[in-house]
């Protein structure tokens, strides 16, 4: 049975935009953590001193990097080559999982998302930075619809339209916590981001 879901939602001026806020939401992780996609470690300069990590990244030759920036930053690492829809862990064995920036490219959001709760530990965390499709309706979500194509090609699969925020809404989560921010991009585009946490 899934939980009733408890979701908050704040249309703030952006406080999560800045390193500061990405730093507040992944310094408070503990325990076990699960990072899907960490790329090159940029989330190891936030998080505690001795955290066990496990980093889920399908790029293998990000690997030595991330060893070392890890050792760097004095976390416990141990990586794994895969894809955030097939995690290659037990069920319940995560304190939090970890997604920056990750969800918009991803082949399947939804199974991606089952994925995460199904590691996570009763009481665990998801927590996320996400950039996220406009309002339906509105000209910059038609821009975004155009980009897509071209951005799925060059960039590693992103899709500026995809409605992230709703795909965790709906993913059965006990508690979510938003924040709608929006950043700007090249051109100074704006560039619409959620960031938050949800509870199993």
């Amino acid at each position: 049975m899934v939980p009733e879901l408890e979701l908050v939602t704040t249309a703030g001026a952006g406080r999560r935009a800045s390193a500061g806020g990405q730093a507040e939401l992944v310094a408070n992780l503990s325990g076990t953590i699960l990072e899907i996609g960490p790329g090159r470690g940029v989330n190891f300069r936030y998080l505690a001193t001795g955290t066990s990590w496990i980093g889920l990244e399908p790029d293998v030759s990000l690997h030595e990097t991330l060893r070392r920036t890890a050792a760097a930053h004095g976390c416990a690492a141990a990586l794994i080559a895969g894809a955030a829809e097939e995690i290659p862990l037990a069920d319940a064995t995560m304190d939090a999982v970890l997604s920056t920036r990750v969800l918009c490219s991803v082949r399947d959001p939804r199974r991606a998302l089952e994925e995460i709760r199904r590691v996570l530990r009763p009481g665990g965390w998801f927590v996320f930075i996400e950039h996220v499709a406009a309002p339906r309706g509105t000209w910059l979500r038609r821009a975004q619809k155009l980009a897509a194509p071209l951005s799925r090609c060059l960039d590693n699969g992103c899709d500026p339209s995809r409605d992230t925020e709703d795909s965790i809404e709906r993913a059965g989560f006990r508690r979510v916590e938003i924040e709608r921010f929006t950043l700007r991009g090249p051109f100074d585009f704006p560039i619409p981001h959620i960031a938050g946490h949800a509870e199993v």
